[in-house]
C-alpha cells in the first residue's frame, strides 16, 4: 500500500501523518556530538576551521615578528622550521579546506532542494575524522615538537636520517586521518548532487555554488588518494624500515614531489573553487541582475578542475625534470589562466550596469576579484620557466600564493559568512563592524604580502630564519610585519562582529530578518531563517535558473520588471509536518577517534593499536546494527519527494 502525501507546493494539513515528525538530535552538548544534521555539521566545520585559524595565525605572527628586524633571536633555527611548517600545514589543510566544506555541507543541500545529504551518518563521520586528524596533528607541539619539513614535506628531508623526531610522523598520520574525512565527505556530497536535486532542477538550473562544490568534490575524490599513497610509503619508510625514498638504497626522492604535487595542484583549485562559487552567488544578489554568462561560468569551473591535473610539474621546474617536461607544463600553466580569466570577466560584466548594493559581503567579493587577479598575474609569470627559476624559493612565491589563497579563497569565504549568516543563525551581522572587518583585512593583507613581491625580487629566500641588515631586506620586512598585525586583528573582527550582533539583536528585541533579507535568488531563501531542522516542509518544484527570484519578479506588458510576490508570502512556513528525519548517532564520533589511537600506536607502541582497533571494530559493528529508528518501520520517506512508500 502507498500513502500519498499532499503534492509539492502544498502545505501539510495537520493530519495524523504529522505524527511522523521526529527530532533529529538531542539538545545541548549531546545534540552536537551525535548530530547527523548537515547544517550543524557545516557549522562545526566552520567553528573547527576558526579554531585552527587561531593556531595557524599565531604561528604566522611568530614568523613575522622574527623577521621584523635583522638578526632577531625570538625563534632558533629548529623552532623556526617547525613554526613555518605547522603554519602552512594548518592553514591549508585545517583552515581553508574545512571552511569550504562548511559551506558545502550547510548550503549545497538546501540550494538543490534536498532535506539532507545522501548519507547523514557518513557526513557526521567525515567531520569527526577530520577533527580527529587535525587535533592529532597539533598534539605534535607537545609530543613531538611539530613537523619541520615544510608543508610539502619533501623527501629525503622527511626521512628518519634528517628528521628523527616524531614531528614528521604526526604530520603524516594526522593528515592521513583527516584525508579520510575529505574522501568520505566527497563521496557523500557527489551522491547528494547527483541523486537528490529537487524536481525540475536540471544541470543547467543548478546554482553556480553547487556546480563549484561538485567540481571540488570530484577533485577531492581523485586527489586525496594520491597523497594517501605518498603518506603510506612515508609511513612504511619511517615506521617499518622500508626504503621508498632512501637514496642510499637506490630510491628516488623525486617520487615524493611527483606524488605530492599531483595532489597539491588540484588542491589549490579545490580550495579556491568554493570561494568562486560563493562570489558567484553574492554578486548577482547585490548587483540586482543574474550572473553574466552562466553557462561559461559553469564550464570554466569544470575546465579548471580538469586542467588542474595537467600542471603539477610547474612546481618542479628547478628539480631537473628535463626541458621537454618543462616546456609542456609551461604551456599548460599558461592555458589554465584562460578559464580563470573567464570567471573574472563574467563577474565584472555582472557588476557592470547593475544596481549595486555595497554590503560587506559585496565588498569582500570585489576584494576577491582584485586580489586574486594580482595573484593570478604573478602566477602566470611562473609559467615562464626562466622567470620561475629566478623566483622559486623566494618571497615572490610566498606573495603569489597568499594573494591567491588568502586574498582569493578566504576573502570569498568571508563574503559567504556575511551573506549566509542570517540564514544559519537568524540575525544579521552588523554592517558597520563588517566594513571595519573588510578594510582592516584589505589594508593589513596588502601591507603584509605586497612587499613580499619586492623582497622576492631582491633575492630574499623563503624559509629564511633571519638576515643581516646589509642585505637590504629590513624596511620591507618591517612593513610586512606591521601589516600582519593589522591583518591578524582584521581577520578576527568577524568573531567580534558575531558576538556584538547577536547581543544587539537579543537586547534590542529586533525581529527575525525573515527568510530573504537580501532579496536573493536561490532556493535557500525560500525557507525560514534560521533554517528549520528538516529544511523544506515540501519539496520545491524548480522551473527556472534562480527559481526563487522568478517567483518574486516578472516582466509586465511593457517589458518592465515588476514584483509580483513578497518573499515572506512565498516562503515555506517551517512547521515540518509529515517529515521523517534520520536519528542521531554516537558511532561516527567513536569510529573517528579510534583512528588517532591507532596512529599513536604506529608512532610510539604497536600495543596501542590493539585498543584502537577494538574501538574501531566495535564502532563499525554498532553502526552496522544501529536501527533506522523509524516510528513506523513499514513507512519510509527517504525519497523526500512527497510520498510515503510501503517498504
Amino acid at each position: 500500500m502507498t500513502l500519498a502525501l499532499p503534492p509539492a507546493e502544498q502545505k501539510f494539513d495537520g493530519s495524523p501523518l504529522g505524527a511522523l515528525v521526529r527530532p533529529r538530535t538531542s539538545t545541548g552538548l549531546k545534540g552536537w556530538l551525535t548530530t547527523v544534521d548537515h547544517k550543524k555539521i557545516g557549522i562545526m566545520y566552520g567553528a573547527a576551521a576558526m579554531f585552527f585559524l587561531l593556531i595557524g595565525g599565531a604561528a604566522a605572527l611568530l614568523i613575522r615578528i622574527q623577521l621584523a628586524a635583522p638578526n632577531q633571536t625570538l625563534l632558533g633555527g629548529d623552532a623556526y622550521n617547525r613554526v613555518f611548517t605547522m603554519h602552512g600545514t594548518v592553514m591549508v589543510f585545517l583552515v581553508v579546506m574545512p571552511i569550504g566544506a562548511a559551506f558545502a555541507n550547510y548550503m549545497m543541500p538546501i540550494q538543490i532542494g534536498a532535506r539532507d545529504v545522501a548519507f547523514p551518518r557518513i557526513n557526521a563521520f567525515s567531520f569527526w575524522v577530520f577533527l580527529a586528524g587535525g587535533l592529532m596533528l597539533n598534539t605534535s607541539w607537545f609530543l613531538g615538537g611539530g613537523a619541520n619539513g615544510g608543508w610539502f614535506n619533501y623527501a629525503p628531508n622527511n626521512g628518519i636520517a634528517f628528521s628523527p623526531s616524531a614531528g614528521i610522523d604526526f604530520w603524516n598520520l594526522g593528515l592521513f586521518i583527516a584525508g579520510i574525512g575529505s574522501l568520505s565527505g566527497a563521496v557523500n556530497l557527489i551522491t547528494t548532487v547527483l541523486n537528490m536535486r529537487a524536481p525540475g532542477m536540471t544541470w543547467m538550473r543548478m546554482p553556480v555554488f553547487v556546480w563549484m562544490t561538485l567540481v571540488t568534490q570530484f577533485l577531492l575524490l581523485f586527489a586525496i588518494p594520491v597523497l594517501t599513497v605518498a603518506q603510506l610509503l612515508l609511513m612504511f619508510d619511517r615506521n617499518f624500515g622500508a626504503n621508498f625514498f632512501n637514496v642510499s638504497q637506490g630510491a628516488d626522492p623525486l617520487l615524493w614531489q611527483h606524488l605530492f604535487w599531483v595532489f597539491g595542484h588540484p588542491e589549490v583549485y579545490l580550495m579556491i573553487l568554493p570561494a568562486f562559487g560563493i562570489v558567484s552567488e553574492v554578486i548577482p544578489a547585490f548587483a540586482r541582475k543574474p550572473i553574466f554568462g552562466y553557462p561559461f561560468m559553469v564550464a570554466s569551473g569544470a575546465i579548471i578542475g580538469f586542467m588542474g591535473w595537467g600542471v603539477w610539474a610547474h612546481h618542479m621546474f628547478v628539480s631537473g625534470i628535463g626541458p621537454l617536461s618543462v616546456s609542456a607544463f609551461s604551456v599548460a600553466t599558461m592555458f589554465i589562466a584562460v578559464p580563470t580569466g573567464v570567471k573574472i570577466l563574467n563577474w565584472v560584466a555582472t557588476l557592470w550596469g547593475g544596481k549595486l548594493l555595497m554590503t560587506t559581503a559585496m565588498w569582500f567579493s570585489v576584494g576577491l576579484i582584485v586580489q586574486f587577479t594580482v595573484g593570478g598575474l604573478s602566477g602566470v609569470a611562473h609559467a615562464v620557466a626562466a622567470s620561475d627559476t629566478q623566483q622559486t624559493d623566494t618571497y615572490f612565491i610566498v606573495a603569489h600564493f597568499h594573494y591567491v589563497l588568502f586574498g582569493g579563497a578566504l576573502f570569498g569565504f568571508y563574503a559567504g559568512l556575511y551573506f549566509w549568516w542570517p540564514k544559519a543563525f537568524g540575525y544579521l551581522l552588523d554592517e558597520k563592524w563588517g566594513k571595519w572587518n573588510f578594510w582592516s583585512m584589505v589594508v593589513g593583507f596588502n601591507l603584509t604580502f605586497g612587499p613580499m613581491h619586492i623582497l622576492g625580487l631582491q633575492g630574499m629566500p623563503r624559509r629564511m630564519q633571519t638576515y643581516d641588515d646589509a642585505m637590504g631586506f629590513s624596511n620591507w620586512n618591517l612593513v610586512a610585519t606591521i601589516g600582519s598585525l593589522i591583518l591578524g586583528v582584521g581577520t578576527l573582527l568577524i568573531l567580534v562582529n558575531a558576538m556584538i550582533s547577536r547581543r544587539r539583536w537579543i537586547a534590542d528585541g529586533r525581529p527575525n530578518p525573515g527568510p530573504d533579507p537580501w532579496d536573493a535568488r536561490t532556493l535557500e531563501w525560500s525557507i525560514q531563517s534560521p533554517t528549520p531542522e528538516h529544511n523544506f516542509d515540501y519539496t520545491p518544484q524548480v522551473t527556472e535558473l534562480d527559481d526563487f527570484w522568478h517567483r518574486k519578479y516578472a516582466m509586465d506588458e511593457n517589458h518592465n520588471l515588476v514584483k509580483i510576490a513578497d518573499a515572506k508570502d512565498l516562503a515555506q512556513p517551517g512547521n515540518g509536518e509529515g517529515v521523517h528525519l534520520p536519528a542521531p548517532s554516537f558511532w561516527p564520533i567513536l569510529l573517528a577517534f579510534s583512528m588517532p589511537i591507532i596512529g599513536y600506536g604506529v608512532m610510539f607502541s604497536l600495543w596501542l593499536t590493539i585498543p584502537g582497533g577494538i574501538l574501531m571494530m566495535a564502532s563499525l559493528y554498532g553502526w552496522a546494527l544501529e536501527p533506522a529508528d523509524d516510528l513506523d518501520p513499514k513507512i519510509d520517506d527517504h525519497d523526500g519527494h512527497g510520498e510515503l512508500v510501503n517498504v
